[in-house]
């Protein structure tokens, strides 16, 4: 009898165990877009990383900027995974958020395609150039009119999707585009089209980045950690295992392992050491070097008036943490 009641206790004992650490799981409601930049997400959800941090990751994909901003500052969503460019304003505007750690970069999946009498970025002045300014592509935009002197007001513009953007160059219907591919692959299918630059020429400018719900890290503050090192881990395993990680990520976002591989080559994916050094305010090219770059650009163009700095945004506090 002894015996048997020791047997009941350890039992009982497991079990309660269990429960209370199925209790310790928090659940994390994370959006995106369809896009590569946030494929590693489905490789720590796949290896088991976010059990590892008790994060019950729920990853789903929202591709209205409209609808996934109201939904970051409602609560309805904890997280999103962004341009850090686009944060800004959403910021801005009064979504109570924070940057957590910086996802990957554009390292020549975007760019200009141009006709071939556009030769350099100031040949662009007195053309008709399709661009999307309601996306990433006019921030963008402006930061290469911004390094080489070149006036936006000089260039005339029809408003398009990005994509839309790239086609309209290759029937011939424009000057120039601001794209991202296949369209930067696809402009020598006009007879004198070339890639006039992408972004491998402009770093650290298209950056994606992860943001948290303030209240929610109010409420779950071990969560941003967790979701940092989970994501570093992710990477790290991705570049062990390249053609698994694209297949992974590919049966995520429903494209074909050759998609997905394609893109990749466009992206640089920002790991621990990455991180590190771009939230280091003393490097160059640092992320409050950037989200402060996107504030001015959007101010002058009255999108947002609200006068919050990078700092208020964006913190180091769990790359640094992970990273130590």
């Amino acid at each position: 009898m002894p015996i048997r009641r020791i047997v009941l206790f350890v039992v009982l004992l497991c079990l309660f165990s269990a429960g209370g650490a199925m209790a310790e799981m928090t659940p994390v409601r994370l959006a995106h877009a369809t896009w590569v930049g946030y494929g590693p997400l489905y490789i720590a959800q796949e290896n088991g990383y976010f059990e590892d941090e008790n994060i019950d990751m729920d990853l789903f994909i929202i591709e209205d900027e409209a609808q996934y901003a109201a939904a970051l500052a409602s609560g309805n969503i904890d997280g999103l995974g962004n341009v850090i460019d686009r944060e800004v304003i959403h910021f801005a505007k009064g979504t109570s958020e924070v940057v957590v750690f910086a996802m990957d970069e554009s390292a020549g999946g975007d760019g200009i395609i141009a006709t071939e009498e556009i030769q350099s970025v100031a040949d662009l002045a007195g053309k008709d150039i399709g661009l999307d300014k309601s996306s990433t592509s006019y921030f963008f935009f402006l930061s290469i009119l911004d390094k080489y002197g070149v006036d936006e007001q000089s260039m005339t513009f029809h408003e398009m999707g990005s994509s839309n953007a790239g086609a309209a160059f290759v029937a011939g219907k424009l000057d120039a585009a601001v794209t991202w591919e296949p369209w930067l692959s696809k402009s020598d299918q006009r007879e004198g089209g070339h890639v006039l630059i992408s972004s491998a020429e402009m770093p650290k400018t298209i950056v994606d980045v992860v943001v948290l719900n303030s209240d929610f890290v109010a409420e779950h503050p071990q969560v941003p950690a967790g979701l940092t090192r989970s994501w570093f881990r992710a990477i790290d395993w991705y570049r062990a295992h390249p053609d698994k990680g694209n297949a992974i990520m590919a049966e995520a976002m429903g494209l074909s392992t050759e998609e997905m591989a394609s893109m990749a080559e466009g992206v640089r994916f920002i790991g621990e050491k990455g991180n590190k050094t771009f939230f280091d305010p003393s490097t160059s090219g640092n992320i409050y070097e950037v989200a402060d770059r996107a504030l001015d650009f959007w101010r002058s163009k009255g999108i947002i008036q609200s006068p919050v700095k990078a700092e208020e945004l964006v913190t180091s506090e769990y790359v640094n943490q992970v990273a130590d």
